[in-house]
């Protein structure tokens, strides 16, 4: 989002009126003025301090932020108080600087008679599809309050996922990082130390010692090449991920991994599960619905299965064949949705699937965390201790010949 400057004429009064406007892009201030009964005659971009209202770095806003903001508004618009009101509070209270900023445009948007949804859409970053189109549901059936009290369910559902996942990849993440760190002191500071000794020796070196010796000077002599293959390595994949092609293999490949895979397979089942439910709850049509639960996916797998869904339900078929050829999704759960869609109780059994998979998410990840410890803790055995009996090799070889010597 940038930050326009702006010089208008009032329509109705023929007045000069000027300030700022975040927006998107320039011709997007000038519609939303327009949409004010305004004439925009100057608009020129000008430079943000960084998003915050008090000054300061910019802040992001978490769905932490969002689930706050969902249920305070929830119980503003239950207590019958005007949207604008309730905007304004909200706008005074939130902790978050920047959070607070956009909330005070959503104010200064609705006040000039766009709805919140119109007003939200401004702020994709922040909103997403999933939430304008939950927000423009509850608008239109008159039950803002109980939706935004379901999305603020969602969005807690969702961050705790997320934090199950991150929980599982912490520990190896640290414990990698920290083995490299000890290789790296091993290979540039302590080998060379060896080397000198070995030298004085005046034998020649077993051929594990020699090889680690190798290593150990290339380390050293060309650790830029190094750094540049590391970070060309990266660029080149993550170049790799942005293509269509490229995060559909990589995706594909997460879903099959041995143990890893069912973990990931479970979250996407359960995301899926949480987001249809929620918007088929809400009111949003199914072939809506369907699309933005095919963007917020996280998988182009998943994506792909879910869109030809939404192709073959647009040709009269059921949700359940689709799901199943698809191959993507349990048995299971394509059994639970086909009973849901005939019993008319879709949403309700799409809440009981992803209330099981989260559970199954949960055990998933305390198995997994505990089955990785060891197996760690042996690869971390195996690197450090095969680099340590390299270099007491020549040091076992010598005492054996001074002994035989003896």
């Amino acid at each position: 989002m940038s930050v326009f400057q702006y010089v208008a004429t009032n329509r109705v009064s023929g007045q000069r009126e000027s300030g700022r406007i975040e927006v998107a892009s320039e011709s997007a201030g000038i519609s939303i003025l327009k949409d004010r009964g305004l004439l925009v005659t100057s608009m020129k971009a000008i430079k943000s301090k960084g998003g915050a209202a008090r000054g300061g770095r910019r802040k992001r806003v978490s769905i932490d932020d969002l689930v706050i903001f969902c249920r305070q508004l929830a119980t503003i618009v239950n207590a019958g108080l005007p949207l604008i009101e309730g905007l304004n509070i909200l706008g005074e209270q939130v902790e978050n600087a920047t959070f607070r900023k956009v909330i005070k445009q959503i104010e200064k948007d609705v006040e000039g008679g766009d709805t919140l949804t119109d007003a939200l859409e401004r702020h994709p970053k922040i909103f997403s599809t999933l939430f304008v189109h939950l927000v423009k549901a509850g608008e239109a059936s008159g039950m803002l309050d109980e939706i935004l009290a379901q999305l603020s369910i969602y969005l807690e559902k969702s961050a705790s996922l997320q934090r199950k996942v991150k929980s599982a990849t912490i520990y190896p993440t640290v414990v990698m990082t920290v083995a490299v760190m000890v290789v790296i002191v091993l290979m540039v500071w302590v080998i060379p130390v060896f080397e000198k000794i070995f030298e004085g020796f005046g034998a020649k070196l077993p051929m594990p010692t020699q090889v680690l010796i190798t290593i150990s000077h290339f380390t050293r002599d060309y650790w830029y090449v190094l750094l540049a293959g590391g970070f060309c390595a990266g660029f080149l994949f993550t170049r790799y991920l942005k293509t269509h092609k490229g995060r559909y293999q990589f995706d594909s490949i997460l879903l099959k991994l041995p143990v890893i895979g069912s973990l990931f397979r479970k979250v996407a089942v359960s995301k899926f599960s949480r987001t249809f439910s929620t918007l088929l709850r809400s009111g949003v049509n199914i072939l809506v619905a369907l699309e933005i639960v095919a963007k917020t996916s996280g998988n182009k797998v998943i994506e792909e299965a879910i869109d030809g869904m939404r192709a073959s339900i647009k040709e009269g078929e059921s949700i359940a064949g689709p799901l199943r050829e698809s191959g993507v999704f349990p048995p299971m759960v394509t059994r639970m949705i086909d009973v849901g869609e005939r019993t008319g109780a879709l949403d309700e059994m799409l809440t009981k699937i992803a209330d099981f998979y989260e559970d199954q998410v949960d055990t998933a990840v305390a198995g997994l965390t505990q089955m990785l410890e060891p197996v760690i803790l042996v690869f971390l055995g195996v690197i450090v201790g095969g680099i340590l009996i390299a270099m007491y090799m020549p040091m076992f070889k010598m005492t054996t010949i001074i002994k035989g010597k003896g």
